[in-house]
């Protein structure tokens, strides 16, 4: 059995209000694949945790990062809830979560963290667990040899390895707020610790991948 450790946009989860479809697709999808697998889902905040942590402007930077964590583990309880069959409460540490893959095959979490993104807690997660991949739900369908919005030539790149794609991301200046497809944390943990990673867009995408067909997105092993 593979333990596969799966990042979830929180802005997938609710962009603007909860986005049910969405749910309902992912809830088939995961239930399937835990038949045969270990699986974790990392949720992140999304439009939620932007809302109220700009609603702390003011505040220091831990006291956003322990409401960000808040606003993670909303949505982690929610995806929790509509899956039903894992756990139902919430781990704070990666200890909890390992705990908790004894007596679940799926198992549902947020940010553990103060000042780890949510690409950065799935990777330390995937090492904790000695995982066999980390897979990252984003909006885009992977990586590209330039910025497909702005270049017509843009490449699209289906798999690259590991000191390539550092290669890549010791040229990206990343800001607060900004986001790669997979950021330096996470991208430096996959490094060291040997796991492949796979960047996709989709329910369908990822359904195909966890029933091992093809799929569209960028492994890097």
């Amino acid at each position: 059995m593979k333990t596969i450790v799966i990042s979830v946009g929180g802005s997938m989860i609710n962009p603007g209000k909860v986005n049910i479809p969405f749910l309902k697709k992912l809830k088939e999808t995961i239930l399937n694949a835990s038949k045969k697998n270990k699986i974790v889902i990392v949720t992140g905040g999304g439009a939620i945790a932007r809302e109220y942590i700009n609603a702390l402007k003011d505040k220091n930077t831990y006291t956003k990062d322990i409401m960000g964590i808040h606003c993670t583990m909303l949505n982690a309880k929610l995806l929790a809830s509509t899956l039903e069959k894992c756990n139902q409460e919430i781990p704070t540490t990666l200890e909890e979560v390992k705990d908790q893959t004894q007596s679940f095959n799926i198992v549902v979490c947020g940010g553990l963290r103060p000042g780890t993104t949510s690409d950065g807690t799935t990777a330390a997660i995937a090492d904790y667990l000695n995982a066999d991949m980390l897979i990252n739900m984003t909006n885009v369908k992977g990586l590209y040899t330039k910025d497909p919005n702005k270049h017509k030539d843009a490449k699209f790149i289906p798999k690259i390895s590991h000191k390539e794609f550092k290669l890549i991301m010791d040229k990206v200046q990343e800001k607060p707020g900004q986001h790669f497809i997979l950021d330096s944390l996470a991208a430096k943990i996959c490094r060291e610790e040997n796991i492949d990673a796979v960047i996709l867009m989709g329910i369908n995408n990822l359904k195909k991948l966890l029933e091992n067909k093809k799929y569209q997105g960028t492994l890097i092993s």
